[in-house]
């Protein structure tokens, strides 16, 4: 039986994730690339979807989406994922070797504030923290190389965001996040749990109903009575 479509209505900008079975690299080369930005390119054409941001790493894959309709970003997502990976068993003449991906994919939503620039902040910065370039405008397959190198490619460019673009991104990106800001957002990857200020993600998990996102791990204390 089909696994039912993830409440993602519209109205929310959405961290996406996914990863590679077993964490082996699937991007190896610039074809490899090339070929996941062109079907990310032809995703956005099929599905009207905006990429507000992405990177794409030799094992992973982030994308910030922010949807123009109800539920299309399972649709998005579900039809980039199965296409890449029929192609790059195709590529890499694989057929009947197994899942591409380690499974589905994750994603929760994010505010659009504050929380929002540092989240795209973290994306960003992945190859940077990954030690693949020393600044994140360098890494050709982000949507910030795209926005410092606008007009040097045609394969895809990013949509306007919800909030503001600060004229300093590049510098602020490649400014460290507090330790704190990467735990929260990690937290997030885990459980899927909304990023953004406490009220805000209490009323998101409400709304979306997925309160199991933001109550605390572990078993409950036992009273002392």
């Amino acid at each position: 039986m089909a696994r039912p479509l993830r409440i993602t209505p519209a109205g929310y900008a959405y961290h996406v994730f996914n990863r590679a079975n077993a964490r082996v690299p699937i991007f190896v080369d610039e074809k490899d690339y090339v070929c996941f930005e062109k079907l990310l390119k032809e995703a956005v054409e099929w599905f009207d979807m905006r990429v507000c941001t992405y990177c794409i790493m030799p094992n992973h894959w982030h994308l910030v989406l922010w949807p123009k309709e109800d539920d299309s970003l399972s649709k998005f997502v579900g039809w980039l994922t199965m296409t890449h990976t029929k192609r790059w068993h195709a590529d890499h003449k694989t057929n009947g070797y197994g899942h591409v991906y380690q499974g589905r994919f994750k994603s929760f939503p994010v505010q659009d504030d504050s929380h929002f620039l540092t989240l795209c902040r973290y994306i960003e910065r992945n190859p940077v923290n990954s030690g693949l370039v020393e600044n994140a405008q360098s890494w050709r397959w982000s949507g910030m190389w795209h926005r410092c190198n606008s007009g040097k490619s045609n394969v895809l460019s990013c949509s306007d965001w919800p909030v503001g673009i600060p004229d300093d991104w590049p510098s602020l990106v490649n400014q460290r996040l507090s330790e704190k800001e990467v735990l929260e957002i990690r937290r997030c990857f885990d459980r899927s749990k909304p990023f953004g200020e406490v009220t805000w993600t209490q009323k998101t998990a409400s709304s979306l109903g997925i309160e199991s996102a933001i109550r605390p791990t572990g078993r409950p204390k036992k009273n002392d009575s």
